[in-house]
């Protein structure tokens, strides 16, 4: 048979996109008959690539609606060479069902097996056309799915006679398949929030890389959605990284399925290599057409087994036993509503735990808030775990927080973030993260705006350049005055000044709590709980006593928290000291 060889410096040809799908929580709708193959049995035999022919018939095994398989036929179009990877061909097919001549090839049927006419298994449907819906689909090699030492390539680049041949055998032209093929990842669903959440946590993450940039929003694991009995080759299979009150996940097609072992998807999630992934089964309802790929909508089912293997050439697990988990659970009060909600997190990664965290936060804060509150929130987190040396460990604090837009977000990506520097140091296991927030409808910010002595028994304003003098072993009493909100409040602070300053001068720098920021990367659980312990909350002030070379060096002599107040606090103000 003609193959189609891919020159390494040749310009792209044809452009071809991996396929794992997504399920949306939305109504059933039912689709076309089913055709073709019944299902094969377990334990399926490759078929070598080397022994295929141009225009060999072939069949399939799909899921368009339910959890049953669908047959569909279809012939062989030719082996492009190195097409997935070094050593790793693409099989190219042209396929036809009611389904896929409806919307082509589409996002979901990542894995689907195609078959020879002998029942042995040529390989994985994981690759469509990218310029448009079209019932060509690149088929990853079965024999060569268990094979995960190969780097991905991204783009593979063909000669001429690849794109001519998809030409003849389909409506598109020569120069509509002259762009490459070309592997994306698979984007994640996430059920809980809304397609309108995800989209502004998008827009609004700035560099926070943890959250998924093309996530869409799927139905929730649910047992009532499908047993692990549908998982069969041909079968849906998904794969999540939290299930819950948040659930993160892809669904794909089962390749093979031998006892417990199961193969599928072609192609990588998002290539984590070895892994624990939660395996589930799913309940497809509706294949949705599109513009470039139709996808599938589908209902996860209840965990039913561990994805260990998340490679170049597909994904491959386990049924049975289920992966531990980090649970991820988020209070949240707002008058007299208050609910608790929990995500499990299989894949204990810090993209995974901090988006699980900040999705967590936003979905039950919008399930008891039930719109945008530009008030304030005091919230407290606690992360439990154990450290490199398998040493358990709790860190735990709280901070008050005002929004003049919406405090969800606010709040949720301070979480998010604090999760996400705690996991990623180095050789740090998390177990738990848990979370607490009372929502207020009032809020007031702050300003330090004056230091205030008492002289002759008025409060008088220290200014900067005019210093205060003082006696060692003294006590300084001052009072920060707050502003804001067409407020003023006013809060003591008592510094003592030691006896080893006599003769010299200090700086006194007061500093409200929002110009100090959070927590940032750390590299050892002691880091984390010095700065854990250092930590001043936004409604408070920070007072840094310095003393100071003839240099004007400073040096910390002490430090002290005081507060919290009852809103925010930003700003900062000095005083110079000539100490006695």
């Amino acid at each position: 048979m003609q193959r189609f060889t891919a020159p390494r410096r040749a310009r792209a040809l044809a452009s071809l996109v991996t396929v794992a799908g997504l399920g949306l929580a939305t109504a059933a709708v039912s689709t076309g008959t089913a055709q073709g193959a019944a299902p094969a049995g377990d334990c399926a035999t490759a078929y070598p690539v080397a022994d295929l022919a141009a225009d060999q018939p072939v069949t399939g095994l799909t899921v368009s609606h339910g959890t049953a398989p669908e047959g569909f036929t279809g012939k062989v179009l030719g082996v492009l060479d190195d097409g997935i990877a070094p050593g790793i061909d693409m099989i190219m097919v042209r396929l036809t069902s009611d389904e896929i001549d409806r919307v082509g090839i589409w996002q979901g049927m990542s894995g689907s097996p195609v078959y020879a006419a002998d029942g042995r298994l040529i390989g994985a449907v994981s690759y469509g056309l990218a310029m448009g819906p079209s019932p060509v689909a690149g088929v990853t090699p079965f024999a060569d799915m268990d094979d995960y030492f190969t780097p991905p390539a991204r783009t593979v680049a063909v000669d001429g006679s690849a794109a001519r041949a998809i030409a003849r055998s389909t409506d598109v032209s020569a120069a509509d398949a002259s762009e490459g093929f070309r592997q994306l990842p698979a984007p994640l669903g996430v059920a809980g929030v809304g397609a309108r959440q995800l989209k502004l946590a998008a827009e609004h993450a700035g560099k926070r890389s943890y959250l998924p940039r093309s996530a869409y929003a799927v139905g929730r694991a649910s047992a009532d959605a499908a047993g692990p009995e549908t998982v069969v080759a041909g079968g849906n299979l998904a794969a999540s990284l939290a299930y819950g009150d948040i659930t993160m996940a892809a669904v794909g097609t089962a390749t093979s399925v031998c006892g417990s072992k199961v193969i599928g998807f072609g192609h990588p999630l998002d290539h984590l290599g070895q892994t624990t992934l939660t395996l589930h089964p799913a309940d497809a309802i509706y294949v949705q057409e599109d513009l470039i790929a139709g996808f599938k909508l589908a209902n996860l089912g209840a965990p039913a087994g561990t994805i260990d293997n998340d490679r170049l050439t597909g994904i491959s697990g386990m049924l049975g036993a289920v992966p531990s988990t980090a649970d991820v659970t988020s209070g949240v009060t707002y008058g007299d509503r208050h609910r608790d909600g929990t995500s499990h997190v299989s894949v204990r990664t810090p993209d995974a735990l901090a988006s699980t965290t900040f999705y967590e936060f936003l979905a039950n804060h919008d399930r008891v808030v039930d719109g945008t509150v530009d008030g304030s929130e005091v919230a407290s987190w606690t992360v439990t775990g154990t450290g490199p040396d398998g040493t358990p460990f709790e860190l735990s604090s709280s901070d008050r927080y005002v929004s003049d837009w919406d405090l969800s977000y606010e709040v949720g990506f301070a979480l998010g973030d604090i999760v996400y520097f705690l996991s990623g140091i180095p050789g740090v296991t998390i177990d738990s993260v848990t979370t607490d927030a009372s929502v207020e409808d009032a809020a007031t910010a702050y300003r330090l705006s004056a230091l205030q002595r008492k002289v002759k028994g008025q409060w008088t304003t220290v200014k900067r350049r005019d210093g205060i003098t003082v006696r060692a072993g003294s006590t300084l009493n001052l009072q920060a005055v707050l502003t804001g909100g067409g407020q003023t409040t006013t809060v003591p602070i008592s510094v003592q000044i030691p006896r080893k300053m006599a003769g010299g001068e200090g700086m006194l720098e007061v500093t409200g709590g929002q110009y100090l920021g959070d927590l940032g990367p750390m590299t050892s659980i002691e880091q984390a709980k010095r700065a854990v312990a250092n930590l001043v909350r936004n409604d408070e002030l920070r007072v840094n006593l310095m003393s100071l070379s003839k240099r004007g060096r400073g040096q910390t002599v002490s430090r002290q928290v005081v507060g919290p107040v009852d809103g925010v606090v930003s700003g900062n103000r000095f005083a110079q000291l000539m100490v006695r």
